[in-house]
């Protein structure tokens, strides 16, 4: 069999090398993408360095991973993204929807050219957990308004927009369901709660929210380690997912269904 490939976005810390490092356990071929910044210091090389949070820095990385994977990719994984806590709070858009769903459809074709192709993108369990009386916001990023979805975001605080950015991303991963299933292309979600990385860190870090971080209820009784959601995500891109298209997996230790017990 030959190798296969996977490009993966924010590959340099947290849950992207986990992933990064699960895939190369597995046999795979790996792309990393990201920041020269977060290269540098987690230590960790990449492949193709870019920054996700423009349009100009997205086209690049599509273009460096096309030309790395000649034009054909097994699986993508965007894991790149900002938490909260950043000051600029039309980051948390810029690069958590727009840089996603930029990187997704930028290499759709490069996909359907692949051996059994899948990707998994990455979503939240404050989707479910996070007030938003007023969707606004979400709407002008499925609609790919960028403009007016960073203009917007300004007055909102930063967990809000976070969560929002997450829906927007499940929204628009879901909707490519039909399009990407004729194609042959399986695409999933995933939603983690608080996983052990230095988004969630930051998080910790900020004199606002971080008091707040760790009262969310989790059943299991304890933050997630990458390692356990890169499990996951090696099985929703391998062969014994294959019927699992448009399907959105909390890896959150219950809570999910603590909040929530009967959305089903």
């Amino acid at each position: 069999m030959t190798t296969r490939t996977a490009a993966i976005t924010g590959s340099a810390s947290g849950i992207g090398a986990a992933v990064r490092t699960r895939l190369e356990a597995d046999g795979w071929r790996v792309i990393g993408v990201d920041l020269a910044v977060s290269a540098r210091s987690s230590g960790t090389p990449v492949e193709v360095e870019a920054d996700l949070s423009h349009p100009e820095g997205r086209a690049a990385a599509v273009a460096s991973v096309l030309t790395a994977g000649d034009g054909r990719l097994d699986a993508l994984v965007p894991c790149a993204g900002v938490g909260p806590q950043v000051p600029d709070r039309r980051l948390l858009p810029a690069v958590n929807y727009f840089g996603a769903v930029a990187v997704l459809d930028g290499l759709f074709d490069a996909l359907a050219a692949g051996e059994s192709p899948a990707a998994v993108a990455i979503c939240s369990n404050s989707i479910s957990m996070t007030p938003m009386p007023d969707l606004t916001l979400v709407q002008l990023m499925v609609e790919g308004n960028e403009a007016a979805a960073l203009a917007a975001c300004v007055e909102l605080d930063g967990p809000t927009v976070y969560a929002m950015t997450k829906v927007a991303l499940g929204r628009a991963a879901r909707r490519r369901a039909q399009p990407w299933g004729d194609a042959g292309v399986r695409l999933n979600l995933v939603a983690p709660g608080p996983v052990t990385t230095p988004l969630l860190q930051g998080t910790r870090d900020d004199p606002v929210i971080g008091p707040f971080v760790d009262l969310l209820p989790i059943p299991l009784g304890r933050v997630a380690e990458p390692v356990e959601i890169a499990g996951p995500i090696a099985f929703l891109l391998g062969p014994e997912a294959s019927d699992i298209h448009g399907s959105l997996l909390f890896i959150d230790g219950g809570s999910d269904a603590l909040f929530r017990p009967d959305h089903v």
